[in-house]
């Protein structure tokens, strides 16, 4: 018999199973990847599992692939010691289902980056047919890149190598059903096959390289962030002691309507223990216009990491849902904007930690005034949106004592993040719910020192948790967290501990936004909020309406969230006309007795 056939070389045991055997692992190969493939997004225990399963199938496959490669018995020897590390990774993945989404990439990696160089070495030989080791070549190179994703980047990368993972192995599985169910050659030599028969493997291993090599420039790109801290942010050396100082200053147009003259500004503040901070922020005054009247926005959520800041945003507004801007500037009204500590300047970012956001804001409006080429009035009135809503509240309740130089005039809280214990209630059930649930976990940690990350956040979710806290809304890679969260959904719980209890629960509380208002306050709440949850919200106007608070509530059905704030929202002429009234000294408006 011809040394070429595929039934004379190599002697692998393995290639002794009978044909049934070597079927029924091929059809399980197949059924294995394409369950890793298309169920990506599943939770993370049963991920392990079947990354597990795989693992075990993939170590058979390396015995078991094409026996017309040109082996010898050194690539046959190195072939085994792959295939007995596939197998080995996938016993221990499947012992210890609950490691973490790190641990089951380290395993896969390596074991990935191990056949990839068995796979290169085999095509270097010279012994095999040249369509052959361009097939190995492909096929090696594909294992090397996604392994090292896997290393490299194991909260996006996880996902996408357990698709690219399930299709190869899902082919290689095809290839051994079609392998083992062609006839087999006759006792004679046979003629050469043609060249798409020969070509056809060497071509679907280019496709798969190719396809690594995609999913290797998805990753990269998921990875990018998008925004970039520059120099600006940086405190100097010597900082003023005083709070509301202006550091310095630089011209701003991005996203700057026409007819207005913008800014960003560092400047002096202090966090809620009295300690001085350094924060960032956004002027815009319209031309012509002196003594203007100031809106002091608090914006909504944009993220918890350095790079979030709204004035290194594309959309420096919109990005804090602040939608009116034209509607502000063609009032004659001038905008001071914070980005709040830690978001542009060093944090750590105080998201959803009253005091020091409310402080933020207040020492803007300070700094603002010493811009040479700006005019401000005395008139002070505060508009903020969600995370924005709560801090403005928190303005309201402070002003008074920590800047009696900025009077408001009043407070327009929106949507406002003011049930905090009720706002991470909702976020369990809410889509994209883990991600803010991320930036309060980091924020709180990183501010208190006895809210423990390791006393809240299940091992098996903290690395899905802490990079989605690293990503803005803003960033790419933040579609992963939602893919994530889409995992997590079949193994929910992404707290070991309930976040409203123990040091957490007593933290929250204290910043819910107290009722010490001393000025005007509008609340305005969409009844089909789906982040701020109106039931949360009315629990938190009754206990305003209780304490003795003035309030003007008003909801408006149908808007969501975001629609609240939009330009087409019912509410937007109401806040400009109540702020006007505001400014004017009208009759406020009580809804605390209906």
């Amino acid at each position: 018999m011809s040394t070429n056939s595929p039934r004379a070389a190599p002697r692998d045991l393995v290639w002794r199973l009978p044909r049934p055997w070597r079927l029924a692992i091929g059809v399980l190969a197949v059924a294995v990847g394409m369950v890793v493939l298309t169920r990506p997004a599943t939770s993370l225990g049963l991920l392990a599992l079947l990354i597990g399963a795989a693992m075990l199938v993939a170590g058979a496959l390396e015995l078991m692939e094409h026996r017309d490669d040109g082996d010898d018995r050194r690539t046959r020897t190195l072939r085994r010691v792959v295939a007995g590390f596939w197998a080995a990774g996938g016993v221990f993945v499947l012992s210890w289902p609950a490691l973490t989404v790190r641990a089951v990439a380290l395993v896969v990696g390596v074991a990935l980056i191990a056949s990839g160089i068995r796979g290169v070495i085999v095509a270097s030989r010279a012994r095999a047919q040249l369509d052959a080791r361009v097939a190995q070549l492909a096929f090696g190179l594909a294992g090397v890149v996604l392994g090292v994703l896997a290393l490299l980047w194991p909260d996006i990368t996880l996902l996408v190598v357990a698709v690219v993972f399930g299709a190869r192995l899902g082919g290689a599985g095809a290839l051994l059903v079609w392998g083992t169910l062609r006839p087999a050659p006759a006792a004679e030599p046979q003629p050469r096959a043609g060249p798409w028969r020969r070509w056809s493997r060497t071509v679907a291993a280019v496709l798969v390289l190719v396809l690594t090599v995609g999913a290797a420039g998805l990753s990269y790109t998921l990875r990018q962030p998008s925004a970039v801290v520059d120099e600006f942010y940086a405190a100097p050396r010597t900082v003023p002691e005083e709070p509301g100082a202006l550091i310095r200053s630089e011209p701003f147009t991005r996203e700057v309507p026409e007819g207005a003259s913008a800014w960003r500004i560092l400047y002096t503040t202090t966090h809620g223990d009295g300690s001085p901070a350094v924060a960032s922020g956004l002027v815009v005054v319209p031309d012509g216009v002196t003594q203007a009247p100031v809106i002091a926005w608090t914006h909504g959520t944009t993220g918890f990491a350095r790079h979030c800041a709204p004035s290194l945003l594309a959309e420096p507004f919109e990005s804090g849902a602040l939608f009116l801007l034209p509607e502000i500037l063609a009032q004659g009204w001038a905008l001071v904007a914070t980005d709040y500590i830690g978001l542009g300047t060093e944090g750590p970012h105080p998201y959803l930690i009253g005091q020091d956001s409310a402080r933020a804001a207040l020492d803007a409006v300070r700094a603002a005034r010493g811009l040479e080429s700006a005019s401000f009035g005395q008139q002070t009135a505060v508009w903020g949106h969600s995370q924005g809503g709560g801090a403005a509240l928190w303005v309201g309740a402070v002003a008074a004592e920590y800047a009696p130089d900025v009077p408001l005039s009043g407070v327009a809280a929106l949507a406002p993040a003011s049930n905090l214990p009720g706002f991470l209630d909702t976020l369990s059930s809410m889509l994209g719910g883990s991600i803010f649930a991320s930036f309060v976990a980091a924020a709180y940690t990183s501010v208190y020192e006895d809210v423990r990350w390791d006393d809240y956040i299940r091992p098996g979710s903290s690395p899905f948790v802490r990079s989605a806290s690293e990503r803005c809304l803003s960033d790419p890679g933040t579609a992963v967290s939602v893919l994530n969260e889409l995992a997590q959904s079949r193994d929910p719980q992404v707290y070991s501990t309930d976040p409203t209890t123990g040091a957490f629960g007593q933290r929250l509380v204290e910043n819910i936004p107290p009722a010490t208002l001393s000025v005007p306050l509008l609340l305005a709440q969409g009844e089909s909020d789906t982040i701020i949850a109106p039931a949360a919200q009315s629990s938190y106007v009754d206990g305003l309406c209780a304490a003795g608070q003035q309030v003007d509530y008003r909801t408006y059905p149908g808007l969501g969230h975001v629609d609240l704030v939009e330009p087409a929202s019912a509410l937007a002429p109401e806040l400009l006309s109540w702020t006007q009234d505001r400014l004017d000294g009208g009759p406020v408006t009580d809804t605390c007795g209906e």
